[in-house]
């Protein structure tokens, strides 16, 4: 780093960092939620990061978002209504609309700059996403939402920032109870979870209130390369014991028949994903 560079370190934990060149800073705003930059990396593509924290890059954004969508509704198998909280950047809004049986979509962003951004600095993320007719875009707290709305919804996806900031509500026990009561019957809620090696303890506290609300409640898993620390674990809530055991051969058919291309997702991961290694796995306790 002897270079006269700017760059961007990230401060997740305490002992440890991770930092980026900045390469070209596109933008930079202290919203009234948060600390937003973007900025361009020659390894990982324009970079979006929240509070100190990497939040997305247009090199690995495909993992994380094709992991939280397909998963849970390829899983489901008849999911038409789905509501997303958080996901401003429209990775996931993108992903979910691929799925020709979802007809609708609600997503509850608390911060319309984060939105805006995205769509101006990042636009190969989202696409198109936001003018679908399917989409309905709601900006206010997702938390409120949950417990104020009476629709219902098959699947539902939180994608937010870390326990910590305007996302640390979307991981209480009362947040988790207000989704379990709008999910229809075999519905699944799936969330954004941390780093099982660095992050161990949030497992153990996330799993603890999200069993309180659902018969079921673990974890999957997925490597995405800009979250510092090995593989990302994904939270898994349902009703439905037998979601998270389907063979690959059953996602195999409802994968075909729903026709997506995908860079990273596929039926064989899908069904392996809930396999824990020995250390993460005991984190669920």
């Amino acid at each position: 780093m002897t270079d006269k560079k700017p760059w961007f370190k990230e401060t997740l934990y305490p002992a440890i960092a991770q930092t980026y060149a900045m390469d070209k800073v596109l933008f930079r705003e202290r919203s009234a939620h948060q600390d937003l930059v973007i900025f361009e990396n020659a390894v990982y593509g324009r970079v979006l990061a929240l509070d100190g924290a990497i939040q997305v890059t247009t090199r690995d954004e495909f993992v994380y978002h094709e992991m939280m969508t397909h998963v849970p509704i390829l899983a489901h198998g008849k999911a038409k209504r789905v509501l997303i909280i958080g996901g401003g950047d429209g990775g996931i809004l993108r992903e979910t609309l691929r799925h020709k049986s979802v007809k609708h979509v609600t997503m509850v962003e608390i911060d319309r700059a984060v939105v805006d951004m995205c769509l101006k600095w990042m636009p190969s993320i989202a696409g198109k996403s936001f003018a679908d007719s399917r989409v309905n875009l709601v900006i206010t707290d997702g938390a409120k939402f949950v417990e104020e709305t009476t629709a219902k919804f098959d699947v539902v996806i939180v994608d937010s920032t870390d326990p910590i900031g305007p996302g640390e509500v979307l991981f209480t026990e009362r947040f988790y109870k207000a989704c379990a009561k709008l999910l229809t019957p075999g519905g699944i809620l799936v969330n954004q979870n941390g780093v099982p090696f660095l992050q161990g303890d949030e497992i153990t506290m996330t799993y603890r209130r999200r069993r309180k609300a659902f018969k079921v409640a673990s974890f999957y898993v997925a490597a995405i390369p800009s979250y510092y620390g090995g593989f990302m674990a994904l939270g898994w809530a349902t009703n439905d014991a037998k979601a998270s055991k389907l063979p690959a051969a059953t996602i195999a058919k409802r994968f075909a028949k729903a026709g997506i291309k995908t860079k990273y997702y596929t039926p064989e991961i899908h069904a392996g994903c809930f396999a824990l290694p020995a250390f993460a796995a005991a984190y669920i306790r």
